[in-house]
């Protein structure tokens, strides 16, 4: 599966709970996407999620199912510092 950078912006502060995250969780599952991380913003009203998936359009579905947004959904490769000679 490919790799995909989201950015999320909200108007409010993002407060997450537990049963938000499994509900997210679900949702992707069931569209075949799967949340491997993110990093919040210092005002908490912005993320950058790290995502596996198919294509981008099962992301923006399992965002929209979700009532998330996905501003910005990009394809990435990663690069590791101790893997580059």
């Amino acid at each position: 599966m490919a790799l995909f950078l989201i950015e999320r912006q909200y108007a409010e502060e993002l407060e997450i709970a537990a049963a938000d995250v499994a509900n997210i969780q679900r949702i992707n599952a069931d569209v075949g996407v799967n949340w491997l991380l993110s990093f919040l913003s210092a005002d908490r009203k912005k993320t950058y999620c790290l995502y596996e998936a198919p294509s981008p359009e099962e992301i923006r579905t399992a965002a929209r199912l979700a009532r998330l947004p996905a501003d910005v959904v990009i394809e990435v490769s990663q690069i590791r510092p101790e893997a580059v000679v």
